[in-house]
This record gives structure tokens, sequence and C-alpha cells, in this order.
């Protein structure tokens, strides 16, 4: 019985090299590709079990067009032993609920499947740079019917578990996994090895194992673009809405950082205080997203076509959101999303039902009908006091099952992302992941040759945040998560009545074979980053050159003279270790709104932007003149953070505060 381990990897386009088509969609034929640079962990993780497991079989396997043989050929020099790709035009246009069913089918093919005789495990890098969803490794595991941790970043094996160490919001979990598992890898964990030079002539003459849909004999109805649960309606360029930047001139660090606090309290006095011009901005934001809109049903055609207008939903009606709970306390994240779960519902003139699971949580119950739910489910388990994928999956699909919403939502929290495409490959929906903005609509379908209505318009921005594209899809329930910090939580209401409903679910053994040895979670700080009036955000060198001292002492400076502030950390530091993941700001950490955004050493990729773009004000302290940080900032100062960061401490501490009011004592 010897151990076979397979790792998951996909070949994707440069960001930069991607080209609208003439239809509106990306065109990424002209584009150079590479291996995923998540998936060279999950590689690498792989190799680390065959240095202890001898006679362990590696086998690397994608999906794709067969110019993807150069990666896999790049694995099998790293130390693989056989690369399997599975090619098929028909596969052309596949979302992650095809790609998962597809992926899945093939390794049920090869002979990996729950009952298989011989033990493996799955690797799989977090996500893919074009999409960005993290939801393929959740599919894959829910089609084969096993067990999985995402978000991993320490993998011990023994025998016949894994022993892993999984990224939270604020800090870790500990979690045992038996054999066989899929395990997604973050770039927190080993970086993957070089290839040999004994491996690269081995790999130059190893022959690619190809197969096709029909070898592996899945529906072919089923996958590709005509059988994908969604579709990409549109896509369209994210345009940047900020003057040009002010660069402080100044032979010194010290002049530097004069001429910086000269300017912003100059324009505190001749234009609106910047507190009150974020205060209107976010008023003006919250109006946007509260306005209420004519239903669907009662909505004229806007399309121009001629083709009918066809309701899809076949009698399914609700919103149905997830209150992720820790302990009894509800994740932000959840409590956001109930404000467009409340607009799509009143659109759509019809309930929001939240779902309560946990540990003698029905207490928790009357807060989310204050923030807009009509129903609670509640499900009250011990056994269910922490969140683990496999029960709270089961949970779902039984309770869609019953209710048949025609929408579901979540936050997309590390269990929001990997919770959501599981429970969307169990009821066979698609799942749009990361959304930004969520609206009700409608859809020309030149192939049915109909008018879809009325669909849920899940829009989010894609290829490293360069494009927003709009999703659609024709099966409910239609199933999206939400980016955390994008959606203002609404205004609790006291006197809102609502109905709370205990579920007792049919939970099998099976289902808690994934054992929470230790959780720990700092949730202070970190979640103070969405309340913020300033926060400090360091890139990569910050740690690397003084473990991001400067960063928090600019931090503590600031709040003793009564600031609400917080520091944070790039996508970069955070990968590295220099800061936990609760910490990262950016399209895979949080969304943040502060008055005042100081981003020290980062150089603004496109990712760490999405998630800064509504700030007041941004700073950007670089000392490369050509970073794209300065593409997107207010002001900028281009010099050596080493030696801009103590004048500006001492700046504030002699009362400069970025022209932000100090909080009042509480």
């Amino acid at each position: 019985m010897g151990l076979k381990i397979i790792c998951l990897m996909k070949q994707v386009p440069v960001p930069s090299q991607m080209r609208m088509g003439s239809d509106g969609l990306m065109d990424r034929t002209k584009a150079k590709s590479i291996i995923n640079v998540d998936c060279t962990f999950g590689l690498e993780q792989g190799l680390q079990i065959k240095n202890r497991v001898k006679d362990a079989e590696l086998f690397v396997v994608s999906m794709g067009p067969t110019s993807f043989e150069q990666s896999l050929k790049k694995a099998l020099a790293m130390g693989y032993d056989r690369a399997i790709l599975l090619s098929d035009r028909r596969l052309g246009g596949s979302d992650t609920y095809a790609t998962g069913l597809s992926l899945g089918t093939l390794l049920k093919k090869l002979g990996f499947s729950k009952d298989a005789k011989d033990p493996f495990i799955i690797f799989s890098g977090r996500q893919t740079s074009d999409g960005d969803t993290a939801h393929v490794p959740s599919q894959v595991a829910e089609t084969l019917g096993i067990p999985q941790a995402t978000f991993i970043e320490k993998v011990d094996y023994q025998d016949n578990h894994l022993v892993v160490r999984r990224i939270i919001e604020g800090g870790y979990q500990v979690l045992k996994v038996p054999v066989p598992c899929l395990v997604s890898i973050t770039p927190t964990s080993i970086p993957a090895r070089r290839p040999s030079l004994k491996g690269a002539i081995k790999a130059k003459k190893a022959k690619i194992e190809i197969w096709n849909l029909d070898q592996i004999e899945v529906n072919t109805g089923v996958v590709g673009i005509n059988g994908s649960p969604t579709i990409v309606a549109r896509v369209v360029d994210i345009e940047r809405n900020r003057p040009p930047v002010k660069i402080m001139e100044g032979h010194t660090a010290q002049e530097l950082a004069g001429r910086l606090v000269a300017t912003i309290e100059q324009s505190a006095e001749s234009q609106i205080p910047i507190a009150n011009e974020i205060a209107h901005k976010k008023a003006d934001l919250f109006k946007k997203e509260a306005a209420p809109a004519i239903p669907a049903e009662t909505k004229p055609a806007s399309t121009g076509s001629e083709f009918p207008r066809v309701d899809f939903r076949q009698g399914a009606r609700g919103i149905l959101t997830w209150v992720e709970l820790h302990g009894k306390t509800p994740a932000r994240s959840s409590l956001e999303i109930l404000n467009p779960a409340r607009q799509l519902a009143d659109q759509l003139g019809t309930k929001v039902t939240s779902v309560l699971i946990g540990d003698n949580i029905s207490s928790v119950a009357q807060e989310i009908i204050a923030l807009g739910a009509d129903e609670i489910i509640a499900i009250n388990d011990p056994r269910l006091k922490e969140y683990s994928i496999l029960p709270v999956t089961s949970i779902f699909a039984q309770i869609i099952e019953r209710q048949r919403p025609e929408i579901a939502l979540f936050g997309a929290t590390t269990s929001g992302r990997e919770l959501a495409p599981r429970i969307a490959s169990r009821v066979h929906a698609g799942v749009t992941a990361d959304c930004t903005s969520l609206k009700v609509g409608e859809f020309v379908h030149k192939i049915r040759k109909s008018v879809m209505y009325p669909c849920l318009e899940s829009i989010r921005p894609t290829y490293g945040e360069s494009k927003l594209a709009t999703i659609v899809g024709f099966c409910c329930p239609q199933m999206a998560t939400a980016r955390p910090g994008t959606f203002q939580t609404l205004k609790p209401d006291p006197a809102r009545t609502g109905t709370v409903t205990e579920f007792k679910p049919q939970l099998k053994d099976s289902d808690f074979v994934v054992e929470i040895m230790e959780t720990l979670r700092e949730e202070g700080g970190a979640q103070n980053l969405f309340a913020a009036d300033i926060i400090v955000s360091g890139g990569r060198c910050c740690g690397e050159l003084d473990d991001f001292k400067l960063v928090k002492e600019l931090t503590k400076a600031l709040q003793d003279k009564g600031i609400n502030a917080d520091w944070g950390a790039s996508r970069q530091a955070v990968d590295h270790g220099y800061a936990p993941y609760g910490r990262q700001v950016g399209q895979t950490g949080k969304t943040v709104r502060p008055k005042i955004y100081v981003a020290v050493a980062i150089s603004g990729a496109i990712q760490h932007i999405a998630g800064i773009k509504d700030a007041g004000k941004i700073i950007a302290i670089n000392q490369d003149s050509q970073a794209n940080i300065y593409r997107h900032c207010d002001y900028g100062i281009v010099r050596d953070y080493l030696d801009v960061l103590p004048e500006l401490i001492q700046k504030v501490r002699n009362g400069f505060t970025f022209g932000v009011t100090p909080s009042p004592a509480k």
C-alpha cells in the first residue's frame, strides 16, 4: 500500500499581457503563461512528504490546452514521477464548478476515490492568480467525497493522517485530517525548489499523459461554457479616479516629512476637512447601496431583445445567508453581507433567512434580525462549537433542499471561501468569489434565445484587479461570497421582528472526521482595521529590515494622541510570514476605508490597491520612484522609509495627526 501524492497545478497567463477581446471578454491567447505561483508551494509540499516516504509516487495533474505541457515538464524536473493533463476543447469556458467536477472525475478514473485501496494526499495551491477564487480545491474534494483542509501553511505527515496549521482571520487552527484528503497550501509554506540538471534531462524525455472527456466518461452537458452553472456576462476595465499624486520635494528626510505635514495642514485649512470629506463619501455610499429598486418581476425588459423573458427559478425563493460565528460573536463579514441581502430581498419581494450554527447560540438571533434578517435558522450542537467544513456543508445542503432559496450569500473569509464552493458542488450550483457588488438584473441568453431573469449579477475584480467582471448564473441557489469590508453594516433596528426556528440536521460520524486540535484567534487589533481612521501598512521589506518596528511605532504614536489608528501589511509581507493573515490589506485580505492610509514600502500591486481604493487620502513612502503605488496615491515621499518614518513619528509626538481629529475619550 504505497502512498500516492497528487498535486493539482495550473498554468496561468501573465495578467499584464491580457487583452480585452471584441466580445467584451478577456483574450489570453497572446499572453505569456507561467506556473501559477501558489501551485509551486503545493508542488514543494508533495516533495517534502516524498523526502520522508521514499516509496511514495508523485503525480502532477492539470487541466487545460496542450501548451500546459511546458509547466508539467517543469514539475517532472522538480522530482514528480507522472504528469497527467486533461485537455479537451469541450472544456473551454468551464467555471470553477465544472473545473472541479472534471478534475475530480479524472482523479476517480485514475483510482483516487474515498474508497481507494492505497492512501493518497492531494495538494494544491491556495488559489490561482487569474481568478483568485480558491474554489477548485473544495470542489475537487467534494467530487471525490474526501476531507479537506485549506489555507494551510504547515503540514506534518503521520502515517494515516496529517496534522496541519490553517490560517484563519486573526490567527490559526491546528487540524488533524485523515488520509485520503485534499490540502491547499499558502505561500507562507516552504518555497519550491529549483529543478536539478538531472531532473531537467529526465523531464525533457518524459511523455505527458493526455486524457480527454470521453476517456474519463464525464457528462459533457455539465462542463465547458454551455454546461457551467455560471458564465461571464461582461468584463470592463477598472478606472482610476484619483487626481495625480503630489510628490514631496526636499533634500533630507526631515525636509520631506516637514513638506508632507505642511501640505496636509494646508489642505485641511483650505478645503473641506478630511474627516468631513470622508464622512460625506461614506454617507453617499450608504445611500446609494440602500436605495430600493423596482422588483424584477415588474421591471420592463431593458435589453432591447425580442427574445421572451424567462423566469428560470422554478419556484425557488428567498435569500439565504451564513452567519459565521467565533464562539457566540458573529464575524463582521457576516453582518456586512446582510446589507446586500436585505437590498436583494426588497428588490425581489422576498425574505432574508440567516443560518446560525454553533453551540447554544440562539441568543445571537435578535442581533441578526435587527440587522436585516427576517428569519433565523438555528442549529445548536456541542459538536459544532467551532466551524468545521464537513458538517456545515451537510447542514447547508439539507437547508437548501428544504428551503429552496434563489440566492445564497457568504462572507469571503478563509472559511467562507472554502465552504461556499463545497456546498455549491454538493447542490450542483455555481458560485462567484470575492464580490464587491451584488445586483438583480437580466441576461440575454442567445443560445437559449431567452432573456433570463431575475439574475444575480455578481460583480468582482479579476485578472490581477485590472478588470471588473460580471458573473451570472441560471441555477438556484445563485451563490456568491462578498469581499470583507466592501459593504457597510446596516444600522441596527432593535424594533425589527423575525422568526427563530430550531433545525435538527441529520449528521453522520463521517462529518466529524477532521479534528480541531487547537484554535488561536486574536480578534482585537486585526478587526479594528475596518474602523480605524488611520492605517499604517508595511510591505515585505518592513519585515525584512526592522520587523515592522517603525510601522508599529508610528501607529502607537498616533494612538497616544487619541487617534483610532492601526497597522496592516501587504500580501507579500504576510506570505513571507512577517505579519499575520488578519493584518493583510488587499483583495485576499481586508478591504478598508480609513480617512488616511499610509503605505510604507509597498510597491502597489493591483491586489493591494483594490483593498485601499476607497481610503480618503493615500500617502505612499517608497524609495522606488517608479513604484505602482504612486499611480494610486494622493501624496508621495520618494525615500527609504527607514529615514522618513522616524521623522514622521517625531512630528506626530509633537502634535501632527494627518488632519484627523482625535476620537472622543471613552
